[in-house]
C-alpha cells in the first residue's frame, strides 16, 4: 500500500485552512470599508430622471440673461417682464419632431396654472423656416407667447446644441431645472408645484 504524500503546510496551515482564512479576511475588510463609508457619507437625494438638474437651494441658482425678442404678434418681449412668475423657456423649431410632440403638453400646462403665477415662452430657433412659425402657431393653437430667437440668444443660454432645450425659472428669473429633449408634462408639473411652494 503506497503512502499518500504529506500535505504541504504554510505558516502551519493546510491549503484548505488558508483558503478559509483568506475568505474570512476578505469579508472582514469588506465590512470595515462598508461601515466606514456609510458612517461618514451624507445621504444623497434621488433618484431623479436622467437629465433632471434641480437647484433646490435658491442661493445656488444661476440668473439667466434677459432678452428682448420680437414675438409672432409683432411685439418686443423681454424676459424681465415676467419677473414674479414661474417661467418655462422652451427653445424649439417647427421642423423638430420632439418639439412638436411637447407642444400639446405645454398648451395644457398653460391652461392648468393661473397666468399671474406662471408663463411659458417658446423661443423659435427657426432660421430658414422662419416663415413657417406663424402658420404653425395657428395650426397648433399655441396659447403662450412665441418669440423669434437669434444666434446670440442660443449662445447666451449655454450654446444650445440640441432642441428642444428648456429651462424652468423661479420667480426671480433663476434656473431651477433645465432639460434637453422631450420632457413629460408630469415632470414640469413637479417643478412648478415645488416653486409655487417657495
Amino acid at each position: 500500500m503506497s503512502k499518500q504524500p504529506e500535505e504541504k503546510r504554510v505558516l502551519g496551515l493546510t491549503k484548505k485552512q488558508r483558503s478559509h482564512l483568506y475568505t474570512a479576511l476578505f469579508v472582514i475588510v469588506f465590512l470595515v470599508f462598508f461601515f466606514v463609508n456609510n458612517s461618514f457619507e451624507e445621504t444623497k437625494p434621488g433618484p431623479y430622471p436622467p437629465n433632471y438638474k434641480a437647484k433646490i437651494d435658491p442661493s445656488s441658482r444661476e440668473t439667466v440673461p434677459d432678452f428682448q425678442l420680437a414675438s409672432v404678434t409683432g411685439e418686443i418681449m423681454s424676459l424681465s417682464d415676467y419677473k414674479d412668475k414661474i417661467v418655462i423657456l422652451d427653445f424649439w423649431a417647427t421642423w423638430c419632431a420632439p418639439c412638436r410632440k411637447a407642444i400639446p403638453d405645454l398648451i395644457e400646462l398653460k391652461n392648468e396654472y393661473p397666468s399671474d403665477k406662471f408663463e411659458i415662452i417658446g423661443i423659435s430657433l427657426d432660421t430658414d423656416t422662419k416663415d413657417d412659425v406663424i402658420p404653425f402657431v395657428e395650426q397648433f393653437k399655441i396659447n403662450y407667447p412665441i418669440v423669434y430667437g437669434e444666434f446670440n440668444t442660443a449662445r447666451q443660454y449655454g450654446n444650445i446644441q440640441s432642441i428642444p432645450t428648456s429651462f424652468v425659472l423661479d420667480k426671480e428669473g433663476r434656473i431651477y431645472t433645465s432639460y434637453i429633449g422631450y420632457v413629460n408634462k408630469d415632470i414640469y408639473k413637479k417643478d412648478i408645484e415645488k416653486l409655487l411652494e417657495e
